[in-house]
């Protein structure tokens, strides 16, 4: 029995993840086919994990860190994985097997300039679908460049947006006034003269 396991069953009785079967006497968890989609909590550390057939298409950081630092067996295959930043990040830090890193394949992947969204066409879902993310790791493929590339275009058109908004706005604001001042001027126009008061001197000059 691995120390830090044993350490671990004897400080407290481990609490089988739900929708998963747990054989603690081989230190192993199964939640294949549960319907996942996250890594379950309250995993011992250097358990044996299989997470095969599930709906985990990402992993947050942090994820897997409480089995260890060196990760025994992991089964992360025949899941939807979306290849990003984050996960080419952890895949470079995390101390899994081989076998374990070729099992994770790209179901979608962050979109490229001029891909569009993720979300906008569910039929499309990265150039890079359907491939190992190991194989494009060690291609080149760099998943956070792609997606500050992403982000810096998308900053500089919502920049854009919101100077065009603010220009029109300007724009219709002098035109408002310019369009009020003509009004008030117009209707001062139309205002009918004042008639001169005659003063006494012209009284008594119109006496005589």
């Amino acid at each position: 029995m691995p120390r830090n396991l044993s350490s671990y069953m004897i400080q407290t009785t481990p609490q089988c993840p739900d929708r998963c079967h747990c054989a603690w006497d081989t230190f192993t968890v199964v939640c294949s086919d549960a319907g996942l989609r996250e890594i379950p909590e309250r995993i011992p550390p250097e358990t044996d994990l299989y997470l095969s057939d599930n709906r985990i298409d990402s992993l947050s950081t942090g994820a897997l860190r409480n089995l260890g630092p060196k990760l025994p067996k992991t089964r992360l295959f025949h899941n939807p994985w979306h290849c990003d930043c984050t996960l080419q990040e952890l895949m470079e830090t995390l101390n899994l097997e081989a076998e374990t890193v070729n099992e994770i394949i790209c179901k979608s992947s962050v979109r490229g300039v001029g891909e569009g969204s993720r979300w906008e066409d569910p039929g499309s879902q990265g150039e890079h679908a359907g491939q190992p993310l190991a194989k494009l790791l060690d291609s080149g493929v760099n998943f956070c460049s792609l997606q500050r590339k992403t982000t810096d275009v998308a900053m500089l058109v919502t920049m854009f947006v919101w100077f065009f908004m603010v220009i029109v706005y300007v724009v219709y604001y002098v035109r408002q006034n310019q369009a009020e001042a003509r009004r008030h001027l117009e209707y001062l126009k139309s205002l009918p003269s004042p008639r001169k008061t005659p003063t006494e001197t012209d009284t008594l000059s119109t006496g005589f």
